[in-house]
C-alpha cells in the first residue's frame, strides 16, 4: 500500500522490450533499502523490484512490466532519460500523510490545461471514461502516483491545485498539455459502490 506522497523522481536509464512485457531500469538516488520483491510505485503503477543496487546516489533498481501493464499504462512508451515518480510502500509504523493508494491504475488520461496562479499551479485533466462516479469535488484522486485533492470537477474534466513543493518534487514540472497521466480513483468510493449495489432491490 502507498499514500501518494512521492518521495522523489527517478530517471529511467535503460529500457528492454522482452517477450511478454518490458523491463525498466530506474536510477533512484538515496534509496538505500532496496531489496528483491519489494513493491515500488512508479508514477502510480505498483511494480516489483527484480534487481537492484544500494549505492547511495547511484542506487538503482529494475522492474518488469507484464503485457497488461504495458497495455493499460503509458510505461509501455517511456524511454531512457525520462523521469518517473517514486514511492516505496508504506512502512507499518509510517506516517499516513496522503490517502489509501494501491498502485492499481484505473485509466490513463491527458493534461488539458496548465496555468500558473501566483506561486501555485492549476492543472486540468480530461475525465477518464467511466470514472466520473468515483471523483468528487474536494475528494482524493491519484495522478501519476501523487495524492491530490480535486479542486473542481465537471463531467468532462478534473482540476487540481499544485503547490510549489509538489510541482518541483514530482514529474508535474515536466508535463505539458497533451501529455498522459495515470489515474487511480479513491478505492473507498469503489467499496461504497459495491456495498450499495448489494442492497439494491431486485
Amino acid at each position: 500500500m502507498f499514500t501518494g506522497i512521492v518521495e522523489r523522481t527517478g530517471e529511467v536509464t535503460a529500457v528492454e522490450d522482452a517477450e511478454g512485457g518490458r523491463r525498466l531500469r530506474i536510477r533512484a538516488p538515496g534509496f538505500s533499502d532496496l531489496h528483491h520483491g519489494q513493491s515500488i510505485s512508479v508514477s502510480g503503477v505498483c511494480l516489483t523490484v527484480e534487481e537492484f543496487e544500494n549505492a547511495g546516489e547511484d542506487a538503482w533498481f529494475s522492474v518488469f512490466l507484464a503485457a497488461e501493464t504495458v497495455d493499460k499504462t503509458y510505461l509501455g512508451e517511456v524511454e531512457a532519460g525520462e523521469l518517473v515518480n517514486l514511492e516505496r510502500a508504506l512502512a507499518a509504523d509510517g506516517r499516513f500523510d496522503g490517502h489509501v493508494v494501491q498502485g492499481h491504475v484505473d485509466a490513463t488520461t491527458e493534461v488539458t490545461a496548465i496555468e500558473q496562479v501566483g506561486d501555485d499551479w492549476r492543472f486540468e485533466f480530461a475525465m477518464p471514461e467511466g470514472m466520473g462516479q468515483y471523483v468528487v469535488s474536494k475528494g482524493s484522486v491519484t495522478l501519476d502516483g501523487i495524492s491530490l485533492t480535486v479542486a473542481e470537477r465537471t463531467p468532462e474534466m478534473i482540476s487540481v491545485a499544485i503547490i510549489p513543493t509538489t510541482y518541483e518534487l514530482t514529474t508535474l514540472s515536466e508535463k505539458s498539455v497533451g501529455n498522459s497521466v495515470h489515474v487511480e480513483v479513491d478505492v473507498m468510493a469503489k467499496y461504497v459502490e459495491n456495498m450499495l449495489e448489494r442492497y439494491q432491490p431486485e
